[in-house]
């Protein structure tokens, strides 16, 4: 059994870095007209080797903790660091979000989102199967 919860909660997390992966590249996307905004990436290689570990990304900030009654949040891991994107193009108004490059990751991360909700479904149906056939 704990080998079928390890697997859910790589699968698990791997999901939640590429949302927020396609969150921020859909921000970017929506800013693109925006002048002097600096896109945003990460690197989810490194954001997932800090998930597995159970570390919060370098650099973030601990939550504030203002009355005795408030939660530390020391269990948030897994957030990426944020890392502006280098320009590709000039613009004259400062930003730096180049379109073609967006489309490209947003398209990569949709497609590496699927292959884990593809394998995420395999795992439980064969889960099933398995059940199913120790039942009869």
């Amino acid at each position: 059994m704990a080998n079928i919860q390890s697997h859910v909660e790589v699968y698990s997390k791997a999901l939640n870095l590429r949302a927020q992966r396609h969150q921020l590249l859909a921000s970017n996307i929506a800013n693109a007209d925006t002048p002097n905004y600096k896109a945003r990436d990460f690197d989810f290689s490194a954001a997932m080797q800090n998930a597995l570990a159970g570390r919060a990304a370098s650099g973030a900030m601990p939550l504030a903790r203002t009355a005795g009654g408030h939660l530390s949040g020391e269990g948030m891991t897994g957030s990426a660091h944020l890392q502006y994107r280098k320009e590709t193009q000039s613009a004259v108004d400062g930003n730096t979000v180049d379109m073609d490059v967006e489309r490209a990751q947003i398209a990569d991360n949709a497609i590496q989102y699927q292959i884990l909700t593809q394998l995420i479904g395999d795992k439980f149906k064969g889960l099933r199967s398995a059940m199913a056939g120790t039942q009869g």
